[in-house]
């Protein structure tokens, strides 16, 4: 059953780098919820703040609390705020584009996390020297996610249905590190659909408003 409360203030414990940070984020914004980002830096030399670990058991960011309530996992974060708060739905009501949804969440998890940012972000922009071999492999599986997902795409501007999803705002972190690496942006290109997609995405408010 799906609850409205007025938008009280909510805190996202992580940091702005963080891919799955801004997912959260780019959420809350569009729902119109207040939120304070507390940061947590999982790579920072003193280790994680002692009292993190209740947050969360195994280390990572995001964390989130609203009125009491604490969550961890960027899709239960997500799924929260869109069905906790007022505001725009950012879940089909079909159920066919709602599973879509999902689907294309899990794929972006799965397979397009780790070779978009980790194995061409990462060592294109951040790594020197860079392993080209990690970037020539990461290309390739990119290529194949992107390569579903275009075949999942329907005639909308939208990943999953008529108007905007979760999937559209969980894709967005990954897409804009990704484009940052010129084989990134030459192997977006081949893609029409998605690049208009993103061409379109890239200027919306919630998304510019959390952009580094």
């Amino acid at each position: 059953m799906k609850m409205t409360t007025a938008n009280t203030f909510a805190t996202v414990y992580g940091a702005t780098y963080s891919v799955y940070v801004r997912i959260v984020r780019i959420a809350l914004h569009e729902k119109g919820v207040p939120y304070d980002l507390v940061p947590i830096n999982v790579f920072a030399e003193q280790g994680l703040p002692a009292d993190y670990q209740a947050r969360h058991p195994f280390g990572r960011i995001p964390a989130f609390e609203h009125d009491g309530f604490r969550l961890y996992e960027t899709s239960a974060i997500t799924r929260y705020v869109d069905e906790a708060f007022s505001g725009p739905s950012l879940q089909p009501r079909d159920v066919r584009e709602r599973a879509r949804m999902n689907q294309i969440i899990a794929m972006l998890d799965n397979y397009a996390y780790r070779p978009m940012v980790w194995d061409v972000y990462v060592q294109r922009m951040e790594t020197e020297p860079a392993d080209e071999a990690l970037i020539a492999t990461g290309l390739e599986k990119a290529r194949t996610f992107l390569a579903a997902l275009s075949g999942l795409l329907g005639e909308g501007p939208w990943l999953a249905g008529s108007e905007p999803s979760l999937a559209d705002f969980h894709a967005v972190p990954m897409f804009a590190l990704f484009e940052q690496a010129p084989e990134g942006t030459a192997l977006l290109a081949e893609f029409a659909q998605i690049r208009a997609w993103w061409e379109g995405i890239r200027t919306r408010s919630s998304v510019a408003t959390t952009g580094a």
